[in-house]
């Protein structure tokens, strides 16, 4: 069954997706008979850098005007999207988040497989936004994520993170963490944003249900149910989390966790991506560049493999003129491709490349370097929250919310999110 129905809202990556709580907006000024390409995308964390890079663009083509306005964290991008199209006020390039975002606004995407990036994507890239022989997306990037850890913390507790596989490996080294706090002059092990919906309901969930779709995003979306065969586990990385978190976690969000508790060191783990990676270089570049590790967050008979995915695409407006929608797919073919956009990509935005003709040696987020080792390795799995039908990912990130608070056994969040899966699929 299709999921065509679902509403012109989908799930916030990190997160798709993950950032600060705010929006920026960039615009500079255009002559009257420049081309206005208008960019709305939901990854504030490398913001400044993209106006950078626009303004680069701009003085090499001075008939093309671009304007960016980033939405992300503690603000709704799928929101702000959803209004954007419902009011008029229509955006040349915006980001959609794998297959279920892409049905949600068909009417509204062009073919990209004319462009560059179309030949050069990395083999599977293009396939959750690929129909009926059109190309309706391109890649951001290449993103992990797992639990994020300071290596100081753990050598000084005696902790070795590549003894840790397991749950119990995990949870070993978290009981050692949380009886050390004062010598490590830690508030707590975890800093758990239990605010943010799409932390446990979108990423956290993914870990737990991708085996159950065999790892594939498409899979997920061509679902008419869901079983929560692994909800056990789930649970107990929820409880693990929550018990040893900064409380309380239903206040705490994205900012706080990244920004605050983790880049002052104040805690010792957070489960999140290699994207924080620039907010915690601006709050303190040393620690940022050499006291940062990841590490996979366990599942039985899996352990030791990160989710690695493409957390978002750039899709260009059909409703634009031929002019305009040819200017965008210029932009895009230029940001990834020329000399002075591939430095930015690698070392202003900090992605991990999703395309062909990258030098990935010279990646310099340590982050980004892990995780493309999973990669190269083949240690990854899935992303299939993308797949997910509607918002059932903050959803679930709800009842997780209402099973903290006491509000809803664990038992009654099973259920009810299966239910609902089978409900947003109609």
């Amino acid at each position: 069954m299709k999921k065509k129905g679902a509403a012109l809202v989908s799930v916030l990556f990190a997160g798709v997706l993950a950032g600060c709580s705010f929006g920026a907006d960039s615009s500079s000024e255009s002559s009257e008979d420049a081309t206005t390409i208008e960019i709305f995308q939901g990854k504030v964390e490398f913001n400044d850098q993209f106006e950078e890079l626009a303004e680069k663009y701009e003085e090499e083509n001075p008939e093309v005007d671009i304007k960016i306005t980033s939405v992300g964290g503690g603000s709704d991008y799928a929101g702000s999207l959803k209004t954007k199209f419902a009011s008029g006020d229509e955006p040349e390039i915006f980001s959609i988040a794998g297959p279920t975002e892409a049905a949600n606004y068909e009417e509204y995407l062009a073919d990209l497989s004319d462009t560059e990036l179309a030949d050069l994507a990395l083999e599977g890239t293009l396939n959750p936004v690929t129909k009926d022989g059109e190309l309706h997306g391109l890649p951001f990037n290449q993103e992990g994520y797992g639990l994020i850890y300071n290596k100081a913390m753990f050598n000084e507790a005696g902790i070795d993170p590549s003894e840790i596989l397991t749950y119990e490996d995990l949870e070993s080294a978290v009981q050692t963490l949380d009886s050390q706090k004062d010598e490590l002059g830690i508030e707590a092990v975890f800093a758990f944003p239990a605010k943010e919906k799409w932390v446990p309901g979108n990423h956290l969930s993914n870990v737990y249900l991708a085996p159950e779709f065999n790892h594939m995003v498409m899979e997920a979306y061509k679902a008419e149910g869901v079983q929560f065969e692994r909800n056990k586990e789930f649970k107990r990385m929820i409880d693990l989390q929550n018990n040893y978190s900064i409380q309380p976690t239903l206040s705490l969000d994205y900012s706080q966790q990244v920004e605050q508790y983790f880049s002052l060191q104040e805690v010792a783990i957070i489960q999140q991506g290699n994207w924080v990676y620039p907010s915690v270089e601006q709050m303190d570049s040393d620690f940022a560049k050499e006291g940062m590790g990841i590490l996979p967050i366990p599942v039985d008979g899996e352990e030791g493999k990160l989710p690695v995915g493409v957390p978002n695409y750039w899709a260009v407006n059909n409703n634009s003129d031929d002019e305009t929608i040819q200017a965008a797919k210029d932009f895009l073919d230029w940001m990834y491709t020329s000399d002075v956009g591939k430095d930015y990509v690698l070392n202003e935005f900090k992605f991990i490349p999703a395309y062909e003709g990258y030098n990935t040696d010279e990646i310099s987020d340590p982050l980004s370097k892990e995780i493309y080792q999973y990669a190269s390795e083949d240690q990854t799995t899935g992303w299939v929250f993308l797949g997910y039908p509607g918002t059932w990912g903050d959803y679930v990130g709800s009842n997780v919310q209402k099973y903290i608070d006491g509000e809803m056994t664990w038992d009654e969040l099973v259920e009810d999110s299966k239910q609902e899966w089978t409900r947003m699929d109609q």
